[in-house]
């Protein structure tokens, strides 16, 4: 026997603003018989299948310490550096650009609350090695 994993939790200041940061980062929306807002203790973003998705949590103290747990994502549209520069644009920030000369490598940036995350290379771009 196992445990699946139903979502991942977000600590935050700002569940609602934080959820559409994300909700434009994975193309995951919230659950429409239980509307994000902006009043709500906890808002929910996941796939349109019902799998995992991510929920944010108001909590009232800020992030203090470097993540233990991140996310790692893969553009499914377009290269790393495409995606970089969209998510940046999004308010993200660069944390740590990890990238390379040779193309391969990630970039770790951080959303509005400091959440680190990495931005890997497509799978089209992982093929051309």
């Amino acid at each position: 026997m196992v445990s699946k994993i139903r979502q991942v939790a977000f600590d935050c200041r700002d569940s609602y603003t934080l959820s559409k940061f994300w909700e434009q980062i994975t193309g995951w929306s919230e659950d429409p018989d239980d509307p994000n807002l902006p009043e709500h203790e906890e808002n929910y973003i996941g796939p349109e299948d019902g799998s995992s998705g991510l929920i944010f949590l108001n909590v009232p103290e800020g992030k203090q310490i470097k993540n233990r747990l991140h996310l790692d994502l893969w553009p499914e549209d377009r290269t790393r550096d495409e995606e970089v520069e969209r998510v940046l644009a999004l308010g993200a920030t660069m944390v740590d650009d990890r990238r390379t000369a040779d193309g391969r490598g990630w970039a770790v940036l951080a959303d509005p609350e400091g959440n680190e995350f990495c931005i890997l290379r497509s799978e089209a771009e992982r093929r051309n090695d």
